[in-house]
């Protein structure tokens, strides 16, 4: 099957152009996604005030969801979590098990899940679309998160606001521009091979 008729194909994700549809090959793409976010929480800078850190694993989770399509981004971010529950050290500056943080990594699963539906719908082929996209899926990790910090933390909902959710706005921000111009450029570069 040529790249052309793959890219034209209603419903296909990046992940989808790779040769080949096998267990094998997802077996492979689910478990590249779950080290792709293992290594991006190591990438953490820690916020004054606040027991959850910077990362890049928000990043990496969302990219894994919509690059993979919900069924393959929900095993992967699936995977990460219970191996990080198992005591794999690859969450945040190398934790395991459950934390306060942990509402995020569950967060991570259903916006996998969203940002992985809405690509199929083709959500990741145009800037303005593939922003939207990631904010509901920062939005979906942060309805997750940040009610399990206060409850876990024993925070009021204002004190988990403003130490789970505020200070990661601009990044999240960021992130959303980055995937903006990202995807919908690996797109077209796909239809000109």
């Amino acid at each position: 099957m040529s790249t052309a008729s793959v890219t034209a194909r209603p419903g296909a994700v990046l992940a989808d152009l790779l040769p080949s549809s096998s267990r094998v090959r997802d077996a492979a793409l689910v478990l590249g996604g779950a080290a792709l976010t293992g290594l991006a929480a190591q990438i953490a800078v820690p916020v004054p005030g606040s027991p959850v850190p910077v990362t890049g694993q928000t990043f990496a989770a969302l990219l894994v969801g919509t690059v993979l399509g919900a069924r393959r981004g929900v095993a992967a971010l699936a995977l990460y979590a219970a191996a990080g529950l198992a005591g794999v050290p690859w969450f945040a500056q190398g934790g395991s098990g459950a934390s306060v943080s942990f509402g995020y990594v569950l967060g991570m699963l259903l916006a996998a899940a969203a940002v992985g539906a809405l690509a199929r719908r083709g959500a990741d082929r145009s800037p303005l679309r593939m922003a939207g996209t990631m904010l509901l899926g920062e939005a979906i990790i942060y309805a997750v998160g940040v009610p399990y910090l206060a409850l876990t933390a024993h925070m009021s909902a204002t004190a988990a606001i403003a130490a789970g959710l505020t200070p990661f706005l601009i990044g999240d921000a960021l992130k959303a521009a980055l995937a903006m111009g990202a995807l919908p450029t690996a797109w077209k570069l796909t239809n000109k091979s």
